[in-house]
């Protein structure tokens, strides 16, 4: 077996560091080509982009870091300046995105909670309609037209028959609100640790990598 010599496995490992870098950049670029900054939702898709795609650039400049000390002993070289300042100017975009997302989370959850609080009225209404004795009528007629019970049945079992209609549309009711609730919980959940969270770590990972290309 056989190693490549150093100098040429750190111009690899260069070379590969600041290739994840540049497709970061294409990344964003994609996104701030149709630019629209006052819209709310065109803010969040770029802070989501920065966030999910920032730790590809991280790797990268690890890698170009370390791939510039295996042959270079300069801690002042071109590449590590380059570093250290990707590194700062990333560091600053993550943490000015943390009360960005945390706004946007704001915004986006109260949204939330008006569409489940419509949802939570309209199922409080049902149930209340399903009392009405009027509204049990309504359906036995519906179901003798429509031929849903048969001729000889009695008036007691139509209206057990309608009953479990209601039943029925109650508990499907009930079972969509339920779900819209773990959605908007799993989705708060994942905003919070994998969004605002993970911006500030990695401003943190960005700020130490700057400081130390500069060691």
């Amino acid at each position: 077996m056989t190693f490549a010599p150093t100098g040429r496995l750190g111009y690899l490992l260069r070379w590969l560091g600041l290739t994840l870098v540049v497709l970061l950049g294409l990344q964003l670029a994609a996104v701030v080509s149709a630019w629209s900054w006052q819209e709310e939702a065109f803010r969040q898709m770029v802070i989501e982009r920065l966030i999910t795609q920032s730790p590809m650039a991280l790797v990268g400049l690890l890698l170009a870091l370390f791939g510039s000390r295996l042959d270079q002993t300069d801690p002042r070289t071109p590449l590590r300046w380059l570093v250290a300042a990707l590194a700062a100017l990333l560091a600053i975009g993550l943490a000015v995105s943390v009360p960005m997302a945390i706004s946007g989370d704001g915004v986006l959850t109260a949204k939330t909670e008006q569409t489940l609080t419509a949802q939570r009225s309209q199922l409080e209404m049902a149930k209340q309609q399903s009392q009405n004795p009027q509204v049990l009528e309504q359906l036995v007629r519906q179901a003798e037209q429509s031929g849903q019970v048969p001729p000889q049945a009695t008036q007691e079992q139509k209206q057990q028959a309608a009953r479990g209609f209601i039943d029925r549309q109650l508990q499907q009711m009930e079972q969509q609100f339920q779900e819209a609730e773990r959605a908007q919980g799993l989705a708060v959940n994942q905003r919070r640790f994998a969004g605002t969270g993970s911006a500030a770590v990695q401003a943190v990972a960005f700020t130490l990598l700057a400081l130390a290309a500069l060691l």
